[in-house]
């Protein structure tokens, strides 16, 4: 009788099996400009519409729906770009949703913000995706990864919830120094973790 039902977990894609392309409509379930708690410093976020992952426990369950929100307009990066450019904005966060199944936002955005202010603004980027995940994945995501500073990785699990932890959820999620782990053909751990 009293057999506890084993927990549902977040679905686990293949490499390859969820593509921005068949999924994304490119909506942007919101943007918080001039906020401190999605990264370092002080942060312009933009909230992409979609995810597939399905975490039990999402914190942002409405930005999972590819419907939500609205579409991304030229309007809305032109804001983001006058809003990074204030010289207390230390840079972009990405988050949703799944940034990795919006990469044609993301790169757009991506590329703009290093166009106009090359490395002195940095990027941050969630995603339910792994760093070895990305690795394996479509040119897309690897570009977007390539492009980062940070990558907040893994899904959230309700197993491992931690409301204590830097920026991120659940134990299972990393804080990575992207370029760093780049150069060292391994993952490196943001140099400024707390806990």
């Amino acid at each position: 009788m009293g057999e506890k039902r084993p927990q549902r977990l977040p679905k686990n894609p293949q490499p390859k099996e969820w593509l921005a392309k068949d999924h994304s409509l490119q909506y942007v379930a919101d943007y918080k400009p001039f906020n401190f708690v999605d990264g370092e410093g002080v942060r312009c976020s933009v909230y992409v519409s979609g995810c597939l992952f399905n975490c039990p426990g999402c914190y942002n369950k409405a930005a999972q729906n590819f419907h939500y929100g609205q579409p991304y307009t030229q309007e809305l990066e032109d804001q983001i770009m006058e809003d990074l450019s204030q010289s207390y904005v230390q840079g972009l966060t990405l988050l949703g949703g799944e940034p990795f199944l919006n990469t044609q936002v993301c790169l757009k955005l991506i590329h703009r913000l290093r166009k106009e202010f090359g490395h002195t603004k940095d990027i941050w980027s969630w995603s339910g995706y792994t760093w070895e995940e990305l690795l394996k994945d479509s040119d897309d995501k690897l570009e977007m990864l390539h492009n980062i500073d940070i990558l907040v990785d893994g899904r959230f699990l309700l197993a491992k919830k931690d409301l204590t932890l830097q920026f991120r959820g659940s134990s299972n999620q990393r804080i990575i120094d992207v370029p760093k782990s780049f150069a060292s053909g391994k993952v490196v751990i943001w140099d400024k973790l707390v806990h």
